[in-house]
């Protein structure tokens, strides 16, 4: 475990080899589970802001999705995440020429008319992140649809903290992810 400020970093983060392989899963974290993208509550009224220079981006079931729904849901559990199409595709997921599931936000994003990459949840995935009290836990989430991330990223030899180093910078600062390479480095590998 690594402890940075008001961060506890587990252990996989560094030790856990990593890199998506989209040619493979399709984009499959974009469908598989029992909700869409977990929001922040800041996230919110950024996604309001920026919903009409996303939705020329989204499928016409996303955009009937959210119309019905809204641009976002509240949970059983009072957490907030990204309308869904069928309770699974996320309502802003697209899908490329190859058939990969891909970001309709980050399209926008990258053609420049937004300047909200998109939800920090889905940009550092497969970390997640639990927010206490007093402290942000962050673990490596294993999950089967990532077993190709896995392979590539053990052939490639990329840590899970070196492939998500722009979300985690993005998310805690360049001083804390050099604070995170320095006790990763001190940490004798097993």
């Amino acid at each position: 475990m690594i402890l940075i400020d008001n961060t506890c970093i587990s252990d996989d983060v560094a030790d856990k080899m990593f890199v998506c392989d989209l040619e493979k899963c399709k984009g499959a974290c974009c469908v598989e589970g029992d909700l869409g993208a977990p929001l922040e509550e800041a996230e919110l009224s950024i996604l309001e802001e920026v919903y009409e220079q996303v939705k020329p981006y989204l499928s016409a079931e996303g955009i009937k999705a959210i119309e019905e729904q809204g641009k976002y849901i509240k949970d059983w559990e009072g957490d907030y995440s990204t309308t869904t199409i069928g309770d699974r595709e996320c309502a802003y997921a697209i899908y490329d020429e190859n058939k990969i599931l891909k970001c309709g936000i980050e399209q926008a994003y990258l053609d420049g008319k937004i300047s909200w990459k998109k939800p920090i949840s889905c940009h550092l995935y497969p970390i997640r992140i639990t927010k206490y009290e007093s402290y942000h836990a962050l673990n490596y989430d294993r999950w089967s649809i990532c077993s190709d991330a896995c392979s590539l990223g053990e052939k490639l030899g990329v840590p899970v903290y070196k492939f998500l180093k722009e979300p985690l910078i993005r998310a805690y600062g360049e001083a804390w992810y050099a604070e995170l390479e320095k006790e990763i480095s001190k940490t004798p590998n097993p």
